[in-house]
């Protein structure tokens, strides 16, 4: 689910400002940016998010302000005076009068190192890093949540109009059977017409109990009933299963387009079959928007 939270806060004179967003994704994958010299929270602030957000991209920046250049880099002096030393000595055995360039010495490997501040002070830094980022998570879950209020009315309107579509194919499964019965004996009493034979009606009786016992869609229409209230108690969150409700709404709709699909290789009237695409219809409608559903 998308959503957005910040937060900020000062310790001994630096502001220390949190940025959270997240996007739809089926699985939990968080990237984390900090400065250098907060690279040792990355662990913490990670267990954090994961334990706050189980679904969706997660981009994470840390931003430092006001903050000191003695806190943002360290320079090896003893690696920079044996640069210069060097370039000194091989200027002089090569007669070679050049000034050397204390800025692009800065650029060699070891010269400039992040920092990392004491156990003290890192402990510090970590209770409040830890304390802004909980209150950007909390910002974020709001504004989730109300995106979650309406993706819940979403699902309800497209189940309400499953049911009501269900309701259709119920009414008209039995007249199925009755015109199935109805066109078979008119078809075999024309093709009889011409031999003066008249059609057994045993053998009718039971071609039509085979049409009916294949046609039959009374389980697939009660499952389907079934999902549909185990997706609704879902939104509603009055199910019995703990854990995130996207993934268990994903599987319920793969399951509720199963039964479709099936109702729709049994029926062999076109007035059910159109039902059954209004409902397949309607189920990729919940299926994509589960997507978003934490």
């Amino acid at each position: 689910m998308t959503g957005y939270g910040e937060a900020g806060g000062q310790l001994n004179g630096v502001t220390y400002e949190v940025e959270i967003r997240t996007v739809n994704n089926r699985y939990f994958k968080a990237s984390i940016r900090l400065p250098d010299s907060m690279a040792f929270l990355e662990d913490d602030i990670g267990k954090l998010l994961r334990r706050n957000l189980s679904r969706g991209t997660v981009n994470y920046v840390l931003r430092l302000k006001n903050i000191s250049a003695n806190m943002l880099f360290d320079i090896d002096e003893t690696a920079l005076q044996a640069y210069m030393e060097r370039l000194s000595r091989i200027a002089s055995s090569a007669d070679m009068k050049c000034p050397i360039d204390v800025g692009g010495l800065l650029n060699l490997p070891g010269i400039i190192r992040p920092t990392s501040p004491d156990e003290e002070a890192a402990g510090q830094v970590k209770e409040m890093v830890l304390s802004i980022t909980t209150e950007a998570i909390e910002k974020l879950k709001q504004m989730r949540a109300d995106e979650g209020t309406a993706l819940k009315n979403d699902l309800k309107k497209h189940c309400r109009a499953i049911e009501q579509e269900l309701e259709r194919i119920r009414a008209r499964s039995s007249a199925v059977v009755q015109g199935y019965e109805k066109r078979l004996k008119k078809r075999v009493n024309e093709l009889l017409a011409n031999a003066e034979l008249r059609l057994d009606e045993e053998t009718l009786a039971r071609e039509v109990a085979i049409f009916a016992d294949r046609s039959d869609i009374s389980e697939e229409i009660a499952r389907l009933d079934s999902h549909l209230e185990m997706l609704l108690q879902s939104c509603q969150g009055r199910d019995s299963v703990s854990g995130p409700a996207g993934r268990r709404l994903d599987f319920i709709s793969q399951e509720m387009l199963r039964e479709a699909n099936t109702i729709a290789s049994k029926a062999s009237d076109i007035e059910v079959i159109r039902c059954v695409v209004d409902i397949k219809c309607r189920i990729d409608r919940i299926k994509e928007q589960v997507q978003n559903i934490e």
